[in-house]
């Protein structure tokens, strides 16, 4: 396996830390509205990734966060006048439900800012004490970034050329040694949620926050760090000289990341009125379609999107999942049973799609030749498959589409729904789970219910479901 390591510019042989097992934390979303089709981006093709690894044996430590405080979200919270936990809740609620609709599986753990700001201030208290931060008179912590002798390494920019020209992370304010520390905690405002730390009442800044999260659910130093590549700086440029300089260890060996989706060749943005969300998306188009789309091109690659080629992509889809019927048709009509000897040597051939979908991966997660080696394996099926064919050739055919389809995401059939009955069983069993305060079963059944295509909503009178 190959991947493009941002850190070197260059793609390189992936070696864990512990043989067929992965750590990798992706950067989630700030949970202040619904997720729009950019967040969706990074969701697909890096869970795409996982579910490669884990085609391929490996134990997948899969983190990713949801930023639950922030600047955004407390002006939201304000706007209608309820807590900055309300709004957050409610926006975590509908990205799982988005996420579930894009067949994104749940994270191994997906962690909150708010509940980890105790590991926060452990770790800039560690930060201070050996000399990478300070605490002004205001209450406010700042790193200092000239101390890290290794910033810009990610971004592979140079730390005189920021001071003399860049003004990305340049924060005005006189209580600052230098223009360019970054802040770690930030005093409270009225009207704003805060906590208690030795520097007094306030809360974190938002890059301390997934520092803290990876070290704590991940370990020290980890395998793999992925986000969008706007998130290279100075999100993730600051990770790594808060995590080395606490931690005394490198952060991550490999940081991959995924390029920009434009709107029709436009940079998204609201102003320009192509700005949205993924639910609105999911009201012109089947989420499969979506998903297939997000893996036509190469995660690296900028994508555009655009009417036309998400037709083109519903028309791809189409090829692959009327394959997959047909092979089920034919089975449930085939006159015999067992595989012979001429059916052996035609399954034998189809090994060399496996293995081009497979080197397609391992070339830095390519899913747009790894598609193309699933459409090489739907022309052989249209090719070699007749009413004349046994159950077990069939079968054995549709397991390897069926596999190939899943490592990207794609259902090439329909999963049986729950009967009622069983729905309602697994939800009283969530809700006795949250009155034992067993919390990680009760999220585990919802989730589990997510993937199945079952929405819950907590009302006051009890909790309520529906089929997605």
């Amino acid at each position: 396996m190959k991947i493009y390591n941002t850190l070197s510019r260059s793609k390189e042989e992936f070696r864990p830390i512990r043989e067929k097992q992965l750590s990798m934390y992706v950067c989630g979303p700030t949970v202040y509205n619904l997720i729009h089709i950019g967040n969706a981006r990074p969701m697909i093709v890096f869970d795409t990734f996982r579910r490669y690894m884990e085609y391929k044996g490996y134990e997948v430590n899969y983190v990713s966060n949801f930023t639950d405080v922030d600047d955004k979200i407390i002006k939201k919270a304000n706007e209608e006048g309820v807590t900055a936990t309300e709004i957050s809740e409610r926006y975590i609620e509908e990205c799982k439900k988005d996420m579930a609709s894009l067949n994104v599986k749940p994270a191994t753990t997906h962690p909150k800012a708010t509940e980890e700001i105790d590991g926060m201030i452990a770790m800039i208290t560690t930060l201070i004490e050996k000399g990478y931060a300070y605490a002004a008179e205001d209450g406010t912590v700042y790193y200092r970034t000239r101390k890290f002798k290794d910033y810009g390494k990610l971004s592979h920019k140079n730390i005189d050329d920021l001071e003399a020209g860049h003004r990305d992370i340049k924060v005005t304010g006189e209580l600052k040694e230098d223009a360019l520390d970054f802040v770690l905690w930030k005093p409270k405002k009225e009207g704003e949620p805060y906590w208690e730390s030795p520097w007094g009442q306030g809360r974190p800044g938002w890059h301390i926050e997934c520092s803290v999260m990876s070290r704590k659910y991940l370990g020290d130093t980890i395998d793999i760090h992925a986000g969008g590549e706007d998130l290279i700086f100075p999100h993730h440029e600051n990770e790594i000289a808060q995590s080395e300089a606490a931690n005394g260890v490198p952060f991550a060996n490999y940081w991959m990341h995924n390029g920009f989706l434009n709107i029709d060749h436009h940079k998204m943005s609201k102003s320009a009125g192509n700005f949205f969300t993924v639910r609105e998306i999911l009201e012109k188009y089947d989420p499969q379609v979506v998903r297939f789309f997000m893996l036509s091109a190469h995660y690296r690659s900028p994508l555009n999107f655009s009417a036309d080629l998400m037709d083109a992509a519903a028309a791809g889809l189409e090829r692959i999942l009327t394959a997959a019927d047909n092979l089920t048709y034919l089975w449930k009509n085939a006159k015999t049973e067992k595989l012979t000897e001429a059916e052996q040597n035609l399954f034998s051939d189809t090994n060399i799609f496996v293995q081009r979908f497979e080197e397609a991966m391992e070339d830095d997660c390519n899913t747009a030749d790894a598609v193309s080696a699933v459409f090489e394996l739907v022309r052989y099926l249209n090719q070699n498959t007749s009413s004349d064919c046994s159950r077990e050739y069939l079968d054995a055919l549709k397991v390897r589409l069926t596999t190939l389809c899943g490592v990207l995401g794609i259902i090439t059939e329909k999963e049986e729904m729950l009967l009622d009955s069983e729905i309602e069983a697994l939800i009283e069993e969530r809700q006795n789970a949250r009155k034992e305060k067993n919390f990680a079963r009760a999220d585990e059944i919802r989730d589990a219910l997510l993937e199945k295509g079952i929405l819950l909503e907590d009302t006051r009178e009890g909790v309520k479901w529906k089929k997605a």
